[in-house]
């Protein structure tokens, strides 16, 4: 296969244990560039386990992951930003006595590399480089409708908007993977209805790929170009929104029985917001 026919995301056979629990086993899939995938199961499923991983906050004892062609078991944890690759928390990740300005400039210090010296002696590069990270968070805030509250303190923001800034912090570091974990938990309806249209904005708009965990089924099955379920730490179904909708074993892990499409449209919706 030549480098150019090579997904984005490439996950080969991943197993991950915590003494005798198996919290992924053998899961594979790839991910296109330019492509959402959206990644699902119940809780438990082994989801944000394999973020971690891809974040390289776990070791995985088994399988291969690759992002750009690049073995990822043996790159330092503080390279990832730098190697193309930004993520989101479920549980916000934010320096809430900072301002919303300075936690989205904290995101394009991974593509700086002014050194030491160079930044103590304030050299003419260095103030170059700290113009072009203000006028790129500027540039996100006005793209994520945060312009208004550049300069308040994140702990002073709706949990809405912290979620945003939080979004536009990992814009920051020009990833080419996006990864969201559980974007709509915590929103409201009206913040959760803009939801799917900001993601699907965000990947045309800056040329990103998405790989997106969620247990809204309603945003993910509008928003994924292709979506992986898992239960158990194995993956069961992977194709388009439609297939994976109506594939009985992603019926059954969501409600424990077999159900017709038409209805488990709406009863697995609701097991996702739950």
């Amino acid at each position: 296969m030549s480098q150019d026919s090579q997904p984005l995301l490439r996950i080969e056979g991943v197993s991950l244990r915590f003494g005798g629990i198996v919290a992924l086993d053998g899961v594979s899939f790839d991910v296109a560039a330019g492509q959402i995938c959206g990644l699902i199961g119940p809780n438990g499923a082994g989801k944000s386990s394999l973020f971690n991983c891809l974040s390289r906050l776990y070791a995985w004892q088994a399988g291969h992951i690759r992002f750009r062609g690049q073995p990822l078991a043996t790159l330092a944890r503080h390279r990832m930003a730098a190697l193309g690759m930004g993520r989101t928390f479920q549980n916000l990740a934010l320096f809430s006595s900072m301002t919303v300005a300075d936690n989205v400039r904290l995101g394009t210090h991974s593509h700086q590399h002014a050194g030491f010296v160079r930044d103590a002696l304030r050299l003419p590069g260095v103030r170059r480089r700290e113009e072009e990270a203000r006028a790129q968070a500027q540039s996100l805030m006005a793209l994520l409708d945060l312009a208004g509250v550049a300069d308040r303190r994140v702990a002073d923001l709706p949990f809405g908007t912290q979620k945003r800034v939080e979004l536009a912090r990992a814009l920051a570091c020009r990833p080419q993977l996006l990864l969201l974990d559980e974007p709509a938990c915590g929103l409201n309806h009206e913040e959760l209805a803009g939801l799917g249209d900001l993601i699907l904005s965000l990947r045309d708009r800056l040329g990103l790929t998405v790989l997106l965990v969620e247990h809204h089924m309603g945003l993910v099955m509008r928003v994924s170009d292709k979506v992986v379920a898992l239960n158990f730490g194995r993956k069961i179904a992977e194709g388009t929104p439609g297939e994976v909708r109506a594939h009985a074993e992603v019926i059954r892990a969501y409600l424990g029985s077999d159900m017709q499409p038409q209805d488990q449209d709406r009863e697995v919706a609701h097991a996702g917001t739950a």
